[in-house]
């Protein structure tokens, strides 16, 4: 299947866990694919030598996408490298575990600028693009489970999860006349370097795998198969939704 040949797309966050697994599966689907991270290591070498091996083309950039400045350049950059850009992932992320009461200023600042911020202005120097282009456009933001139900000690990461929510089907409606779709991913307990301490707390996992239906923590291919879907042209009519990959856990949530 080639649902995206002759397509570029970037995906923020990508050296790694969520994001490496859906460049890999747009990648195997046809993609030219730009991957970013903070640095470029021995994982990006890996997954450019996989990447390649599919026989597509492949860059890494690097950016911080928590300052906009890196942002905005970025997408620029990610638009520079093959000469056009069709998709963007939106994967990059991070959390911050505090009682309420403890949360710092600069803790809240690095997650609402890197779950946030960087995402608005990142969807919005795509949209200049593909309006200066006049060309359509495809969004896919990670978001989290924690869009819709609570996660005590992470306040500032369900406030950004919780914001993204709004904003994709704000972003739905204002873009739909320019040929731009916007979704978001939700994934729950998947396992991924982020939930590497869940992982490794065999009680704690317990718990979590009670409040799944599915009674198993996700993987990322599951994650990435859905982003794929969303890309696709297969959700032409899709915009302004959040498709969970939770394996039931939302609707049947008990905090422990």
């Amino acid at each position: 299947m080639n649902r995206f040949q002759n397509k570029t797309a970037l995906v923020t966050g990508s050296s790694q866990g969520i994001g490496a697994a859906c460049a890999l599966r747009l990648a195997k689907e046809g993609a030219n694919i730009i991957l970013n991270g903070h640095q470029f290591d021995e994982r990006g070498e890996k997954l450019i030598a996989e990447i390649e091996g599919m026989g597509r083309k492949v860059k890494f950039l690097e950016a911080d996408v928590s300052k906009t400045k890196e942002v905005l350049k970025l997408v620029d950059d990610a638009v520079d490298v093959f000469g056009s850009l069709d998709i963007l992932i939106n994967n990059a992320g991070l959390e911050k575990k505090a009682d309420f009461w403890k949360v710092t200023e600069e803790d809240y600042d690095i997650v609402m600028d890197t779950n946030l911020k960087g995402v608005f202005f990142g969807i919005q120097a795509f949209v200049k693009y593909c309006k200066s282009k006049k060309r359509p456009g495809t969004i896919i933001n990670m978001s989290s489970v924690h869009e819709e139900i609570v996660f005590p000690h992470f306040a500032a990461y369900c406030a950004s999860k919780g914001a993204l929510k709004m904003l994709c089907r704000n972003l739905a409606t204002e873009l739909a006349p320019l040929n731009i779709r916007i979704n978001n991913v939700a994934p729950g307990a998947v396992s991924t370097p982020i939930n590497q301490d869940l992982l490794s707390n065999k009680k704690q996992l317990e718990k979590v795998l009670q409040n799944i239906p599915m009674k198993r923590m996700g993987k990322v291919e599951d994650v990435a198969a859905v982003v794929a879907f969303l890309a696709s042209d297969e959700a032409a009519y899709v915009t302004g939704s959040t498709y969970f990959v939770d394996g039931g856990l939302t609707y049947h949530y008990e905090e422990q």
